[in-house]
């Protein structure tokens, strides 16, 4: 991947507070009082000062998949909540989620895969680093649980299922690969999932920042791949229930494809 300026905030990373450019003009530091621009802000980083998130660059910008592997050795995952994403929580305890199989591609730690899983419900979390999915089941083998969810060390990409999914859960994957690859994403999910299945997306980071990962996302990205599979969107709605840093820049995006649609 190539490098690039992170913009403030983006997964939640701690950084000290730096000189920000908005359209409006510069200041000095984040105005709290608009949050509308404090979602268009465009603010470039210099790497240097903030040495955390340049090792992550470093490693990811490098080479993708050994970055990746490597950024969960170090530790150096900002992106992870060390929790269920609260909206998981939500529409799992309110039963708005479909029962039958679920695949969570560059699941991690797994913590959405533990929450989904239950009896009806059978979760498999997918990851490219080898590092990720052992904390994944170390963390989670020994649970009530553990009967209702795998997790597997695979390249998303390039793995062939051998059976099809009733739904496919995408949050922090979407933004962290390449923008080139987005087609290709959205072939790969219309490969894994049933043709009656669910797709459901966490819309983030959407705002104005350069570079990546993690890459800005909107509506349109999420459009302009899926409608060729044959995916419309159900609904679309603000994810009120982001965490404190991310609100407003992430949206609830919930797909299903025609029957009988082919992308041939």
């Amino acid at each position: 991947m190539p490098r690039s300026l992170f913009s403030l905030r983006i997964w939640n990373l701690p950084l000290p507070v730096p000189s920000i450019t908005l359209r409006l003009g510069t200041i000095r530091g984040m105005n709290n009082n608009n949050k509308n621009n404090s979602r268009r802000r465009t603010a470039d980083i210099n790497i240097k000062s903030n040495p955390r998130l340049l090792k992550l660059q470093q490693l990811v910008n490098s080479n993708a998949a050994a970055g990746w592997e490597e950024s969960w050795k170090q530790g150096v995952t900002p992106w992870d909540l060390g929790r269920p994403t609260p909206v998981i929580l939500h529409l799992h305890h309110t039963g708005s989620l479909p029962m039958g199989s679920v695949l969570v591609p560059g699941c991690g730690t797994g913590y959405d895969v533990v929450a989904m899983a239950c009896p009806g419900r059978y979760v498999v979390g997918l990851d490219i680093s080898e590092e990720a999915i052992k904390k994944a089941k170390q963390m989670s083998s020994s649970l009530p649980n553990a009967d209702y969810f795998t997790f597997l060390k695979a390249d998303f990409f390039s793995w062939h299922p051998t059976d099809l999914f009733d739904l496919i859960f995408d949050y922090t994957f979407f933004c962290a690969i390449e923008p080139d690859m987005r087609s290709a994403w959205a072939q790969q999910v219309q490969n894994c999932l049933k043709p009656d299945g669910e797709l459901i997306t966490l819309m983030y980071p959407m705002d104005d920042h350069t570079g990546g990962p993690p890459y800005k996302v909107s509506i349109e990205d999420y459009k302009e791949v899926l409608h060729p599979m044959g995916f419309k969107a159900i609904s679309i709605v603000d994810n009120k229930f982001a965490i404190e840093v991310r609100k407003g820049r992430e949206k609830l995006g919930r797909w299903k494809r025609a029957v009988g649609h082919s992308s041939l």
